[in-house]
């Protein structure tokens, strides 16, 4: 069982929800190479993610937070600071990897294949479609004061406020419901 969720819908969210509680304790869910072997996996990008060491662990997390510092400054002001700019060369330069390689096997089963490039190539193309398309526009932050996840509202009203019940919109709920049994018993 690992703590990898993906709630965001976009997998470049999902990448940059691998760092929690930003503002408080900081939990980093990517501590290994195997880490981000499970969490690619997980993401679906490759079957079998070949042999991964701490480089690759490094540049995923450098790709991660270049992921979170531009969605929080999106769009760049002409005059960006530093953290701005290089986050945006990071990202770009990801972008310009190779994809994982999909074929279909004789059963008719897709088989995705590729290394730490490709992956990397696909969170970042992700990432650019994102801050480049309308999909933007409903790029939220959980409203859990804590929490840190962003997540792209495709509700009907657009008016998610949580990364996801299971996590913090059922604390909220728990908490609120609380709050109405003690307000009531006095």
């Amino acid at each position: 069982m690992d703590d990898f969720v993906f709630v965001s819908g976009r997998l470049s969210l999902d990448l940059a929800g691998t760092l929690l509680w930003r503002r408080s304790r900081r939990v980093e869910l990517l501590r290994s190479p195997d880490d981000l072997r499970r969490w690619i996996r997980r993401a679906d990008l490759l079957d079998a993610p070949g042999p991964l060491d701490p480089r690759a662990l490094s540049r995923a997390c450098r790709l991660r937070e270049a992921v979170y510092t531009l969605v929080h400054a999106w769009p760049p002001a002409p005059a960006a600071d530093d953290e701005v700019r290089e986050a945006l060369a990071e990202l770009n330069e990801a972008a310009r990897l190779p994809l994982p390689r999909h074929q279909l096997d004789e059963g008719g089963r897709l088989i995705r294949t590729g290394g730490v490039d490709e992956v990397l190539g696909a969170v970042a193309r992700d990432a650019v479609g994102l801050l480049g398309g309308a999909d933007f526009a409903r790029v939220r932050e959980c409203l859990n004061e804590e929490c840190t996840r962003l997540f792209v509202d495709l509700s009907r009203s657009a008016n998610r406020r949580w990364c996801g019940m299971a996590e913090c919109g059922n604390r909220h709920k728990v908490a609120n419901y609380r709050k109405r049994r003690q307000q009531a018993a006095r």
